[in-house]
């Protein structure tokens, strides 16, 4: 039995607690990350197992255009992304769409000299662009309605989590192109949620790939000390489903 002389203040227990916090928090989207890139090698892997009479999975991939409001920076943001979905089917023509977009970013384009001292961010050069860039998990739910002529309508929430952000300089000097990150992430808010919505057309007679725009508007401020911060993108997607057309062919046999 340790006397009190062996007894830790209370100071160090509350640093402990706070590193065994973040350690814990490390973790824990460590192995998020991870299990988000995992399911889009499940997507091709075992669509044909998990796509049914009533639902629909399969491969999202596209580009998005984003930018954040309260900044001076006047150019969209531009990116790949890519992830996977679900399309349940609710009732007669109405279906819930949802999945993760694990590679997508969101950001903002051309930083003027005020947003970089709001950034905090360091000035390398007067040649050169800097931007806003932040890596999020997209996760929408919206209601889908299927027209019979295979065209759709969807609307609803869309939730973030943010993790990773930075400042981004390029430059082309002499030939040679040059980039630095400062990373930033303690600024930024790590969840984001706002609302979405869209329309597309699904070929094969509703069978095939979908072909959709989206538009997507953030409700809360994405950066902690800076107010009417708010996200922003239009997306083009197609949605490629795996293993649909093997299992409508199994139920007409």
């Amino acid at each position: 039995m340790l006397s009190e002389g062996f007894l830790l203040p209370s100071s160090t227990h509350l640093k402990i607690n706070l590193k065994m916090k973040k350690i814990l928090l490390i973790f824990s989207l460590l192995f998020f990350s991870i299990s988000m890139n995992s399911q889009v090698l499940i997507t091709l892997l075992l669509g044909d197992k998990l796509n049914t009479g009533k639902i629909e999975f399969g491969l999202e991939i596209g580009y998005n255009w984003s930018t954040i409001s309260g900044f001076e920076a006047d150019k969209y943001s531009s990116t790949f992304n890519i992830g996977f979905y679900f399309d349940f089917l609710l009732k007669n023509q109405w279906y819930l769409y949802t999945g993760t977009l694990v590679k997508a970013k969101l950001g903002v384009d051309h930083l003027t000299q005020n947003d970089l001292d709001f950034l905090q961010a360091d000035v390398y050069a007067e040649a050169g662009d800097y931007s806003q860039q932040i890596n999020t998990f997209l996760v929408p739910a919206l209601v889908k309605y299927k027209f019979k002529n295979h065209f759709y309508l969807e609307a609803g929430p869309q939730f973030g989590l943010m993790y990773n952000s930075w400042v981004e300089y390029n430059s082309t000097v002499d030939g040679k192109d040059g980039r630095i990150k400062e990373y930033n992430k303690d600024m930024i808010h790590r969840l984001d949620a706002g609302l979405m919505a869209g329309f597309g057309f699904q070929a094969l007679k509703g069978k095939g790939m979908q072909y959709g725009i989206k538009y997507y508007y953030g409700l809360v401020d994405a950066f902690k000390e800076k107010s009417g911060t708010k996200n922003s993108s239009f997306f083009v997607k197609v949605n490629i489903p795996i293993g649909a057309n093997k299992k409508d062919e199994k139920i007409e046999d």
